[in-house]
């Protein structure tokens, strides 16, 4: 017989780095608020090391920044870098996702089709608080997106592509605009699917273009009174 061999926890740096995520997406970290060591190591209870190499992994991923002698820093919001950003994704992730669909296989069609499933059936805000989107959504909604991507046989353009992913997804969190609640994101989702696993390619790129755009308009738009 067989031995089963424990699968190995997750190392403390990767719970303090999932820990710490998760609180600068929540708003409980604010952006450009200090990170200070002190403070961190006894928030999460660890060293250090750990704290730094968290703290290392978030800034490449554009949620924390460092400068010398100034330590590190929650990533400021701006509508610029919004803006900067949004172009960004539209030329390289529409690029990834141009290169998965030309590329993906019948694995890929199965997990993205798999991934919209499970997005499709999340509540999407929180019950808790209506005005934010529930967590269980937005790693839904992390999935889904980066499945699509994941189809991408260009792994410098996948790297960039999911990196602006990451770094977009404070504004996500931020955002849940109720003045753009009439807006049908689960049937945008749902055409960027069809023309994906269709192998329409331009039309696919087009919807995922313009998807992420209107995110950012609805940021940028004061809502109505």
């Amino acid at each position: 017989m067989t031995t089963q061999l424990p699968i190995e926890a997750p190392s403390r740096t990767a719970r303090v780095y999932e820990a710490v995520r998760a609180d600068i997406l929540a708003g409980r970290l604010a952006p450009g608020s200090r990170l200070g060591f002190a403070g961190l190591v006894e928030t999460y209870k660890c060293s250090i090391g750990v704290i730094r190499e968290a703290l290392q992994r978030l800034a490449e991923q554009g949620l924390v920044t460092s400068a010398p002698k100034l330590g590190f820093r929650v990533v400021e919001i701006s509508e610029k870098d919004l803006v900067d950003l949004t172009d960004a994704r539209c030329e390289i992730e529409v690029l990834a996702l141009k290169y998965a669909i030309a590329g993906g296989d019948l694995g890929w069609e199965g997990r993205v089709v798999a991934a919209h499933h499970r997005l499709e059936r999340t509540p999407q805000y929180d019950p808790a608080d209506p005005a934010r989107f529930s967590d269980d959504w937005v790693l839904a909604h992390g999935e889904y997106h980066q499945a699509l991507l994941d189809g991408c046989t260009n792994n410098r353009i996948l790297a960039t592509a999911t990196m602006l992913r990451d770094s977009a997804e404070l504004y996500r969190r931020w955002s849940a605009p109720l003045h753009d609640r009439d807006r049908d994101i689960a049937g945008e989702h749902r055409a960027i699917l069809d023309a994906a696993v269709g192998r329409d390619s331009g039309r696919a790129c087009e919807l995922l273009c313009t998807h992420i755009r209107r995110t950012t308009d609805a940021l940028l738009t004061p809502p109505s009174s």
